[in-house]
């Protein structure tokens, strides 16, 4: 009888240790997990200056990162930058807006999964009393000649952004050769440039969103809109990992994942300054 209860009791004791110590293990590797989530690397985010200069990346972010546990940062440096610090291994994932040199850049083993994320317009802004007389005209390329022809200043990014690839391939399209002195080549980023064209009383190409936020702090008015031409669409590329294996993919892909979702969708289109939408979501079809 003693010996069994000794037994019992010894088998008591085997259990309770066995128990605390899984108990000991489950909270060991529950706080390694947190620590790896907590732990996780960021994510690299090269992308244009309008993302940054509308503000739609101080709200987006937030809201990933409370879902993912991901902290993003974001370079913003213009389109040509952003696929040159892609190209280099520099950065996870791009947010661009320059279709052709995408392609490129997909095409030559530099990226992956490229998706389209949202797009908006360009818009010719100039002074208010529009000397090229260009205000209402629908044609960019015509506008863009009226203005060259007056020898009327206009300020160029001068950046190899992707607005200033846009403006280069409208002035192909005029058909006319720069590098006169009414023509200034900024190179900065889209909020100076159009504090720059606001100064010189000149003009301007500028995407919507960044004219938007800045609008009522400059003199500048709208003059040229709604040309197919000045369709401005953005995608994200993930950079190859077969060529950088040291990127965070993983954190690339669930940026471009959240980005294109239901969720992120819906957030840009909510993004908006009185009542008019910056950008116009463009991963999902109705």
């Amino acid at each position: 009888m003693g010996s069994e209860m000794c037994i019992r009791d010894r088998a008591r004791t085997t259990i309770a240790k066995s128990f605390f110590m899984k108990k000991i293990l489950v909270g060991f590797l529950f706080f390694f997990f947190c620590a790896v989530c907590l732990q996780a690397e960021p994510i690299r985010l090269a992308t244009t200056t309008s993302t940054e200069n509308s503000g739609l990346l101080q709200v987006l972010i937030p809201h990933f990162k409370k879902q993912t546990g991901y902290e993003v940062h974001v370079l913003s440096v213009g389109t040509g930058q952003a696929l040159r610090m892609g190209k280099d291994g520099n950065v996870d994932v791009v947010l661009v807006h320059a279709p052709t040199a995408e392609r490129r850049f997909v095409e030559a083993g530099f990226g992956v999964n490229r998706r389209s994320v949202m797009g908006n317009d360009f818009v010719f802004v100039g002074p208010e009393n529009d000397p090229a007389g260009i205000r209402g005209e629908r044609d960019a390329v015509k506008a863009l000649q009226k203005i060259a022809r007056g020898k009327h200043i206009f300020v160029s990014r001068g950046d190899d952004s992707g607005t200033h690839k846009k403006e280069l391939s409208l002035w192909k399209k005029a058909n006319w050769k720069l590098g006169e002195t009414w023509y200034r080549e900024a190179g900065q980023g889209m909020g100076r440039v159009l504090q720059m064209a606001d100064e010189l009383n000149a003009y301007t190409i500028s995407d919507r969103g960044t004219w938007l936020v800045l609008r009522s702090k400059l003199f500048l008015k709208l003059l040229v809109e709604g040309d197919p031409e000045l369709d401005n669409p953005y995608s994200m590329i993930a950079v190859n990992p077969a060529r950088y294996p040291s990127i965070n993919y993983l954190g690339a892909m669930s940026l471009i994942a959240w980005m294109t979702s239901v969720e992120g969708q819906n957030h840009i289109h909510n993004f908006q300054l009185e009542s008019q939408p910056l950008f116009i979501p463009s991963a999902i079809k109705n």
